[in-house]
This record gives structure tokens, sequence and C-alpha cells, in this order.
């Protein structure tokens, strides 16, 4: 909150008061209660200030690519939800992730290329700002549910030579309810959910996303007279596949038998969409669909033993790896009132661009050349300003150290891609670039576009 206007907005009311020792209002009633009325109309005013920011709900699902949507084309899966969501907002059809979840997160809370501050797998450096530090900067009450996985395991800290990641409240949250921070146990039946009031507890035969949901719900409502912020990094779709409580078989399914069956992946994606109507729907039931911006991502493609039928297409989910099938999630945004319904928009979002996105969305003043961020905000895009920054590319440096995945440097648009080991991919051809190309097939417009992607990777490397 801008203490500074506010100072300026009640002076008036103090000049009131003044007045009202000396006419006859003060005759007729003591001090005491012109003091009441003042300090009533003052409160008003703060709280009036106070929302005038708008909320902010970000929802990020775990291993959810874009073909997996309805509102995107899907065959398969049943999302209403969000394909309500989608008519009722606006759909980006080029929203690039990083190819994994730790690289995703860090870029996403950040809003700077890994090659500035990825440690490592599960690692989130503690020196990092991270969005939810920005948003309590300004005024916003701040919550987290979810997926952690961010303070870093035995195996994870040996790899980064013993170093140590985030916690929840380090990282900028008020409140958290939260799987995975220190210990592991399950995340969907009988979870184990370390949350800011009870501590770490399991919770036999509940279902994790269920109670994180519950969590959210109790936020807004207890926040609702105030500038909140919501992230909400799902733990669905993420393996193991497992029943869900929309399963006849969900009661009877045991965890520790550690099944994982990708037949159950469609009824995940189901439920996962179910959670986000929730979300919704409880943002509507307290009146705050016309001061509250819903963001829906996915962190990266979808898993590899997953296969979808997409606009006649089988497409092969690529999590982990840099083609199209890795990188390719939804992105989708609803505000009502302020995003125009049913707009479809086809610009390159890259994920540096949500932590400029959402200090925009906040009316924040903090002068950004003091900050040390690589997006573009897509907030004008958002409120359908003609003349909005979009981009023209986007950069990934990714090193996960993290499995076989091996390091990748690459800036591509819609159109070309080109690796900094020389690979070039016509996408308009080629999207999951089976066949690289060589310059000399390149017409005069592509290599202009080539040369640029080179300037750009070596700007990258200074």
């Amino acid at each position: 909150m801008n203490f500074d206007s506010i100072e300026s907005m009640y002076l008036p009311y103090l000049f009131v008061l003044y007045n009202m020792k000396r006419n006859l209002f003060y005759r007729h009633f003591p001090f005491q209660v012109c003091l009441s009325v003042f300090i009533l109309l003052f409160t008003f005013t703060v709280k009036s200030v106070a929302q005038e920011k708008p909320n902010i709900i970000l929802i990020m699902a775990d291993d959810l690519g874009y073909e997996t949507l309805g509102c995107y084309g899907s065959d398969d899966y049943n999302t209403p939800n969000l394909d309500k969501m989608a008519d009722e907002g606006m759909l980006f059809e080029n929203c690039h992730s990083m190819p994994l979840c730790t690289p995703s997160r860090v870029q996403i809370m950040t809003g700077k290329y890994n090659f500035r501050n990825y440690v490592g797998f599960g690692i989130l450096d503690p020196k990092e700002k991270t969005f939810g530090h920005r948003m309590q900067e300004e005024g916003y009450k701040t919550c987290i549910a979810g997926k952690w996985q961010l303070y870093g395991n035995d195996v994870q800290r040996k790899l980064v030579n013993g170093k140590l990641g985030s916690l929840p409240d380090q990282a900028g949250f008020d409140s958290y309810s939260l799987w995975q921070v220190k210990d592991r146990g399950f995340r969907y039946k009988s979870p184990t959910i370390d949350t800011k009031e009870k501590g770490l507890q399991t919770y036999p035969g509940e279902y994790g996303p269920d109670l994180f949901v519950d969590y959210i719900e109790d936020f807004m409502e207890t926040n609702q007279d105030h500038p909140f912020f919501v992230y909400y990094p799902m733990c669905i779709t993420h393996d193991p596949f497992l029943p869900t409580p929309f399963s006849n078989g969900f009661n009877s399914y045991d965890p520790e038998k550690r099944t994982n069956d990708a037949k159950y992946f469609g009824e995940m994606v189901n439920y996962m969409d179910h959670l986000v109507g929730r979300i919704i729907k409880k943002v509507e039931s307290l009146d705050l669909s016309e001061n509250t911006l819903i963001l829906f991502v996915g962190d990266n493609g979808t898993d590899r033993d997953v296969t979808s039928n997409f606009q006649g297409q089988k497409l092969k989910g690529n999590k982990g790896y840099t083609n199209d099938l890795g990188t390719h999630v939804p992105l989708i945004a609803k505000w009502q009132g302020t995003i125009e319904p049913g707009v479809v928009n086809s610009h390159l979002i890259d994920f540096t661009d949500f932590v400029p996105t959402l200090l925009d969305v906040s009316m924040s003043e903090i002068n950004r050349n003091q900050l040390i961020l690589d997006g573009i905000s897509f907030f004008p895009q958002l409120k359908g300003e003609r003349k909005a920054e979009t981009r023209d590319w986007i950069f990934c440096h990714y090193a996960p150290n993290w499995g076989k995945f091996e390091p990748r440097r690459y800036v591509f648009d819609t159109q070309l891609k080109l690796y900094e080991n020389g690979e070039i991919y016509d996408l308009s051809k080629d999207l999951y670039e089976t066949t690289p190309i060589h310059k000399s097939h390149l017409g005069r417009k592509q290599l202009k576009k080539i040369k640029t992607f080179e300037s750009v990777l070596a700007k990258m490397n200074n």
C-alpha cells in the first residue's frame, strides 16, 4: 500500500474534524463522537485504497502440455471448466515453459533466465527474490498451496555441493499448505502435507489436491477484504498416475502399492479441471470476479508415457526435452470486466514474463531499472492494448543437472529455432525437430532471423 497517497487522502478528513470543533455540530455532539466518525471514514477509505489493487491467482498444473485441453483442440480429455475459462477470457496459443519442473519454477518465480540463478534440481536459491516477495512489498497477503520441491533432498543437495534451497516462508509466502517441503510422503491419497498453521501432518484417506484447494478457499475467504496473491503449483497431473475421487476404485486403492498406470491420466486431467473450477466458483461466490485476475498455465510438457489425440494427430508427451512437446504449455487468463471474453492470443509468452506482468497488475511503482528481470509484461495484452509490447523470440538456457537431460541453449519463434551448436529447425514444417536444415536452404528473411537469433545467443554468453 502506498502510504504517501493515504496521507494525502486523510488530510481533508482532519480538516473536517477541525471544523467540527468550531461549528454547531460540535456543540450538540461530544468530540469523542466526532472522532469516532472520523476513524470510521478513514478506515473505510484505507480499505477502499487497499482493494484498488486486484487479487491475483496463479494456478500451474504439473506436467501438462497444451495438447491436453479441449479449448486447445484435445480429442481425449474432459476439461469443461478450463474451456469455459478460455471462452470467458484470453487463451494464449504460444506460451512456452522450460522443459522440466524446477527450471520452470525458478524462472516463473524470479523472472530470470536460468543461467542467472539456477542452482540445481529441486532447489531455489534462498538469496533470490520471488514473486511472493514482490507481492508482499506491494501490500498483498500471499499464499502458496500444492507442490514445493524447492528445498532440496539429500541427493539433490549432494549434486550442488551441499547447498540448501528455500523454505516457503523464506520465499515470500505468508501462508502455505505444501507437499514435499522437507519430507516427501504421498501427494495424492493419504498425503503428507506441511502447513503454516499445523506443521507436518498425514491425512489418511484424504486426497491431497482437495486439501490444497480447501486451504486456498479458506485463505481467500479470510482475506477477501484485502489484496491477495495465491500461487497454486498443483501436484496433479504428475505421475504416479492413480485413481482420483472421481473413480470407483479410489476408496479401495492402497497408495502403498505404488501403482503408476497411464490409463488414469485422463481422469487426472478431468480432476485437475474440477479443482480449477472450484477456485473460480469461490472467487465468484465472494463477489471478487471483477477484482481478480486468474491465470492458468502448465509447468512443462506432458509425461513421455502419455500419448494424446490432438486435432487428428497422436502426440506423445516430451517432458524434459526441448522440442515443442517438451515446452509448449497452455496459458489462459480470466478477469471479468478487464479481459475481453473469447480472445485468442497468438503472441509468444515466456516464463520470465510472469514477474513483470504481476508487477504491472499490482500497480507497482518500483523502478524496473533497479531490477534484474528478463521478461516482458503481457498485462497490456490482457487489457487489449493495440500497441502492447510483444516478443519476437524466446531464449532458453536449459541445464537441469538432473537425470540424463543434456544442457542446451536455443532461441526460437513460431517459425524457426536455432540451437547454440548450430542446429536449425524449420518449425513451420518440422515442429518436432526430426531433421535439422542447413543455412543454404533458408530464404533471405529466414537468414535475417537466424542472424538475430545468433546475436541473442552471443549476448546471453556475456
